[in-house]
């Protein structure tokens, strides 16, 4: 199964999922690092069903959910389709649908470790970002729970901060810092043998 057949498969259920996952705190960190202005633009990719979107709609931007998953999409449309400044775009990590410097904020909130080239990933979101303007990724440190490669499809067992700097760097992003939020993602396997507490790093940088 891809990842987005999984994430096909679990939409109707993330929002519980993903609350046992992750606190709330993880996007207002993630956000607050950003320092977003009510009128901006921002794109969230990987969207989900809108953890990261929902918070920044309420701070009064304009936001353009991409996800690779109609699903997700569909949830998202449910939960915030009244808003004027919501737009939803399926996408996929190397050829966003978003034309070049069109953004003035990317997020991106535990989506790198499912992308098959996240250098790639990373080059591609900061295409679409305006001059000036910030990346902020927040995903997993690395760690050796390999249940979640096979029962919650991630590509990569997290990441180690000096490789997330560096693909910044290359990317062409100025200011970069790779630092821990202080908070850590939990998993249970399916089973019930393997319990996963994974610190999870914020990485930020303006183009």
């Amino acid at each position: 199964m891809s990842s987005k057949d999984y994430f096909e498969k679990v939409a109707d259920d993330w929002d519980s999922m993903r609350k046992s996952f992750f606190p709330d705190s993880v996007r207002e960190k993630a956000i607050e690092l950003a320092q977003v202005s009510r009128g901006q633009i921002a794109a969230d990719v990987g969207a989900g069903t809108g953890f990261i979107t929902e918070i920044l709609l309420e701070k009064g931007l304009r936001v353009i959910a991409i996800d690779e998953s109609n699903e997700m999409l569909a949830r998202i449309k449910e939960k915030f389709g009244s808003s004027d400044g919501l737009e939803c775009r399926q996408g996929e990590a190397e050829n966003l649908p978003l034309d070049n410097s069109s953004v003035d904020h990317v997020f991106a909130n535990m989506y790198l470790h499912h992308v098959e080239s996240p250098p790639a990933a990373i080059k591609e979101m900061v295409r679409i970002l305006k001059p000036g303007g910030k990346l902020v990724i927040s995903d997993l440190d690395e760690h050796d729970f390999e249940f979640l490669a096979k029962e919650q499809h991630d590509r990569w067992l997290g990441f180690k901060r000096e490789d997330i700097k560096s693909w910044y760097e290359q990317a062409g992003l100025k200011d970069v810092g790779v630092n821990s939020l202080e908070e850590s993602c939990c998993s249970e396997s399916d089973c019930g043998t393997e319990k996963a507490e994974i610190s999870i790093f914020v990485a930020y940088g303006v183009k």
